[in-house]
């Protein structure tokens, strides 16, 4: 009698913990564990920029994104950081306000306004990348070099998988 062709074997369901029979199904998945350690690093963000610099989440995500670079537009950099032009104005008149930033008439087209860091933004810029990457460095020292690296080629991975399926959410309507 001819045998049926095997079939594929179930993948494995990912490794669970004595901690996970304490979870609701969807805090145990993958997803939500990234946004608990997201949510966790961007806490400990605020308080630290907050602490070093004054700023608050929205401004030093504007400071860090201005960078070390030329001035760019307002539209610009809403896109860069995801937010909406009204949002990134609001908190730009505080960081005008206290000198961090320096807003102009783009010589070019002057309905458009550029944004870029002053001496005292590119101070508290500073202050954020060497907080960025002391909390960067903390982070990862419990995995070794091999570790880490596996680490951000899956993270990669998984990132570019999410991508795809945002676009085919979007799609859907």
């Amino acid at each position: 009698m001819p045998r049926a062709p095997k079939k594929a074997a179930a993948p494995k369901p990912p490794a669970v913990t004595d901690d996970d029979d304490d979870l609701a199904p969807v805090t145990a998945m993958l997803s939500s564990r990234l946004i608990v350690l997201a949510n966790l690093l961007k806490r400990g963000a605020i308080l630290r920029y907050k602490r070093l610099a004054g700023l608050s989440s929205v401004e030093f995500g504007l400071v860090a994104s201005l960078g070390r670079r030329p001035p760019i537009s307002v539209v610009t950099l809403a896109e860069a950081v995801g937010m909406d032009k009204g949002q990134i104005s609001r908190a730009l008149a505080g960081l005008v306000s206290r000198k961090l930033v320096s807003k102009a008439v783009n010589p070019e087209d002057n309905r458009e306004v550029l944004v870029g860091l002053t001496r005292t933004g590119l101070v508290a810029h500073d202050a954020i990348v060497a907080g960025a990457r002391e909390r960067n460095r903390r982070l990862l020292e419990a995995l070794d070099e091999d570790e880490v690296a596996m680490l951000l080629g899956h993270v990669a991975r998984l990132t570019r998988t999410a991508e795809q399926m945002l676009e085919a959410e979007k799609e859907l309507g």
